[in-house]
């Protein structure tokens, strides 16, 4: 029995041993100045949990406002922005110092938040106001509540900070809202419970998850800078695909758009341009979220319904694992290099990080589980900040 108890001791410090020595190598390869975070909004805790991706620990929790739910990140400025639901309010977290140096009061119900890519705005829709607000990130101020349809659940800014697409859940329309003149240009009706919105990289098309018809609409975006062949907002098809699409994943080139079909337990996989459904997968039982990776050649699908991620080849159009995470998996992140994901499950209260690898003779499987980090009461959303610290300012 006793030489029982030391091989099992021997066998946790040499684990201990390697746990070190890898995180030594990881740490060594960036700058003293470099900190990458993940950011968890916990519902029941009003609170954000903050995870340390250079050494996988929880080291902060942050109170913010009530029943936090949407997070997004600024890619210009350190910052973080986390709306509150159950407050109407949007609280600024300085990911520097890990503290809220702000709270902006919105209007009622709000869920998500999108950032424009200078940084320079946010935009929340509010599900019980029928408006969106519109934050100047710069004076932390809200410049404009823009009024739009029935309920609206998210509003999605374009690349080129021009337009923001709203999906009203209450009345099955879409706003196009003009983000310089900050009005509603085009009011389009489309299917049945719109939802999660993705917008191509140039900007030109808008794709909208319709939950209750099991299609997606493709909805044309004007372009002010076609002088010759000026274009409106307009739909152009309604794609049928699986049952409860609920949430859209665009590939980084915006070739394909990835639909998590809910009640079908698979994807369907848009072709953009052509506005075609190509091909669709079983992926496991009710995903709810995906992820692709940078360089579009791997998806990552969490089920909600089985407790696990698939992992889906792009390439080959072929699911290629499936790997066993916490209770209820939802929201999806990838870190900074591509090399971890960050599975968060909502009813274990806790983010799974899985480990991708180079798969050698030693290493038969290419994914494997690194750790699971608790959080707080029913975390909603998850979201990577990864940055320099900035030089202090000389007196």
């Amino acid at each position: 029995m006793q030489k029982v108890f030391l091989i099992l001791v021997v066998i946790a410090l040499l684990g201990a041993g390697v746990w070190w020595y890898i995180r030594e190598q990881m740490l060594g390869s960036y700058s003293p100045a470099y900190r990458e975070f993940a950011y968890v909004s916990n519902g029941k805790s009003n609170s954000v949990s903050v995870i340390d991706l250079l050494t996988f620990r929880r080291v902060k929790d942050i109170a913010v406002g009530l029943n936090p739910t949407g997070i997004a990140a600024n890619a210009r400025k350190n910052e973080v922005y986390v709306v509150n639901s159950g407050s109407n309010n949007v609280s600024i977290i300085d990911a520097e110092k890990n503290v809220v140096v702000a709270t902006i009061g919105v209007q009622g119900k709000p869920y998500f938040v999108d950032v424009s890519e200078d940084g320079k705005r946010a935009y929340v829709a509010n599900s019980g106001s029928n408006n969106v607000s519109v934050i100047d990130l710069e004076r932390r101020s809200v410049l404009s509540n823009v009024r739009v349809g029935a309920a609206p659940g998210l509003a999605r800014v374009s690349s080129d900070g021009a337009t923001v697409v709203v999906s009203n859940r209450g009345d099955n329309t879409v706003s196009v809202v003009d983000a310089k003149l900050l009005h509603v240009r085009a009011t389009l009706p489309v299917c049945q419970q719109p939802e999660d919105i993705a917008i191509l990289p140039d900007s030109s098309k808008a794709f909208v998850a319709c939950s209750g018809s099991s299609q997606v609409a493709s909805i044309e975006l004007a372009n002010a800078k076609a002088e010759a062949n000026p274009t409106s907002d307009h739909v152009l098809a309604f794609l049928d695909v699986g049952r409860t699409p609920v949430n859209l994943a665009l590939k980084p080139d915006g070739g394909e758009l990835i639909v998590s079909d809910f009640d079908s337990d698979s994807i369907s996989i848009i072709e953009t341009r052509n506005d075609e459904v190509g091909s669709s997968a079983l992926i496991g039982q009710h995903p709810t979220h995906a992820v692709v990776t940078n360089d579009n050649s791997r998806l990552y699908a969490s089920n909600f319904g089985s407790n696990s991620v698939a992992v889906y080849d792009i390439d080959i159009g072929k699911r290629i694992a499936t790997l066993a995470v916490g209770s209820r998996p939802d929201s999806l992140a990838l870190s900074q290099n591509q090399n971890y994901l960050l599975v968060l499950d909502t009813q274990a209260g806790d983010v799974t990080v899985i480990q991708k690898r180079n798969p050698r003779k030693l290493e038969p499987t290419e994914y494997s589980l690194l750790t699971m980090i608790p959080v707080g009461v029913q975390p909603n959303a998850i979201v990577v900040k990864a940055f320099m610290m900035s030089a202090p300012t000389k007196k």
